[in-house]
């Protein structure tokens, strides 16, 4: 078997050092940016000039800057260097941490947010780890990043309110800051430094093929379900924090219904993620997990006052957020035109930050003008309409992503590479880089002649 397809050997030990390295660069900067989240709208009523609009625009002002960025310096990496523009983002994120954290009016964190939000280092990451590992390994390396983000947004929910409540927000700030300084030292003194830069087009976007992504119907159905995603988990902690006060709960004791109810969402999500991929029920799956968030919203919406009942309507929030959070990307992968999933990814992460500032937004308000419950409403209509634009979609193919390095390949070759690697039993898509020297492809693992696949990726490496 050709070396490119076999995904079982191990990683080398550069690898796995670049891809956890990597990974906590992920882990410390998305831990300060959720770390507010749970705690912010009970800190920010007694800022000067705070309304609920301006809080909402506080907690997500970085989700617009993020998305307006994080593309142009994916791209700036490939000119400049992965690790100088990587720097560059967290110096940014740590100068926006800091401002927010010496302003003691709204207008001033926001600001500062909006300044965190520009060290959009997400794409420049994804690009350093595709120079740092083979085609094999790329998908273990990037499902570690995946994995420290989730990571981090359970501990900042749980962290976050006793964080604040012994060092204040100011405090969460200085610490982010101090967490976007130790990721710089990471970055400088655990990551490998590539031995050449590449472009790789199945971690970063490429310009001309943006028309082609973006009209897949199928593709921009989960654009706008992600942008609705995070637009509900933003616009419900504007408010979220003020409703479990309200029903008893101290400030400082928000951990203990946050931590055991994200753990048992968790494990709540998992055998539905092996039903959706094992069982090929994605779409059932998926459109039940919109449902339940649907359903929660509703029920926050109607029992706001009751303790009980928002514990166990947060169950079924997180549990469908989780589980959607999981399932999206998968989809995407699935669904992304061989070649072309960086820029799928790239649309989808921009899409999800928008969602986040738009959900900040909304959620102060209609918490300003309706109050807070409303807000709860409004996420369950959200959810709802994204129901409808999700019911159409067609269910994905159960396909693998395979990338082959055969070389330099003349244009004319790739041609017909294209058509014959087509042909094999499996292959659900091929797509030929000529600037790359690889090929990428679908498969179905189940059905696909590897023995053919391997004779003819032999033969042109000769």
């Amino acid at each position: 078997m050709n070396q490119a397809q076999d995904i079982t050997m191990p990683m080398t030990p550069l690898e796995r050092r670049a891809s956890f390295s990597l990974a906590l660069i992920f882990a410390c900067r998305m831990l300060g940016l959720f770390m507010i989240l749970p705690v912010f709208s009970l800190y920010a009523e007694d800022l000067p000039n705070a309304t609920p609009l301006l809080i909402g625009f506080a907690i997500s002002a970085y989700g617009l800057t993020q998305a307006l960025l994080q593309i142009p310096f994916g791209m700036l990496s490939d000119h400049f260097g992965r690790k100088k523009i990587i720097a560059l983002g967290l110096i940014l994120f740590a100068a926006g941490s800091v401002l927010a954290a010496l302003s003691d009016s709204i207008y001033g964190i926001i600001a500062g947010r909006a300044l965190q939000g520009c060290g959009a280092i997400a794409a420049a990451v994804m690009a350093l780890a595709a120079d740092l590992t083979r085609e094999e390994h790329r998908t273990k390396a990037m499902a570690s990043i995946g994995i420290s983000i989730g990571i981090s947004f359970a501990i900042a929910l749980v962290a976050g309110p006793v964080i604040a409540s012994a060092i204040g927000i100011s405090g969460i700030f200085w610490l982010t800051a101090g967490l976007a300084l130790a990721a710089f030292a990471v970055l400088f003194v655990m990551v490998p430094s590539p031995a050449k830069l590449s472009f790789h087009s199945d971690t970063e976007p490429v310009p001309g093929q943006f028309h082609r992504v973006l009209r897949n119907s199928e593709l921009l159905r989960l654009d706008v379900g992600i942008l609705a995603l995070h637009l509900m988990l933003t616009a419900t902690f504007v408010t979220l924090p003020l409703v479990l006060r309200d029903a008893g709960v101290a400030s400082v004791n928000h951990w203990l219904v946050y931590l055991p109810v994200m753990v048992v969402a968790i494990a709540a999500m998992v055998p539905f993620v092996i039903i959706a991929e094992k069982k090929r029920k994605m779409k059932i799956v998926f459109l039940g997990a919109i449902t339940v968030i649907a359903i929660s919203g509703l029920g926050l919406f109607a029992f706001h006052d009751r303790l009980a009942f928002i514990v166990g309507f947060l169950f079924l929030f997180f549990t469908g957020f989780n589980l959607l959070e999981a399932t999206l990307p998968s989809m995407i992968s699935k669904i992304a035109p061989a070649g072309a999933k960086g820029t799928a990814m790239g649309v989808y992460s921009s899409s999800q930050f928008i969602g986040a500032f738009l959900g900040g937004i909304s959620g102060g308000w209609i918490y300003g003008r309706f109050g807070t419950e409303e807000v709860f409403l409004f996420c369950c209509a959200v959810a709802l309409l994204w129901l409808l634009v999700a019911w159409g979609m067609r269910p994905p193919l159960h396909v693998s992503r395979l990338l082959l390095n055969i070389g330099t390949i003349d244009p004319v070759d790739a041609v017909s590479i294209e058509k014959k690697m087509a042909a094999i039993t499996g292959v659900a898509d091929v797509s030929v880089s000529t600037a790359e020297g690889i090929v990428y492809l679908k498969v179905d693992q189940g059905k696909l002649d590897r023995e053919s696949l391997d004779q003819l990726v032999d033969y042109h490496k000769v």
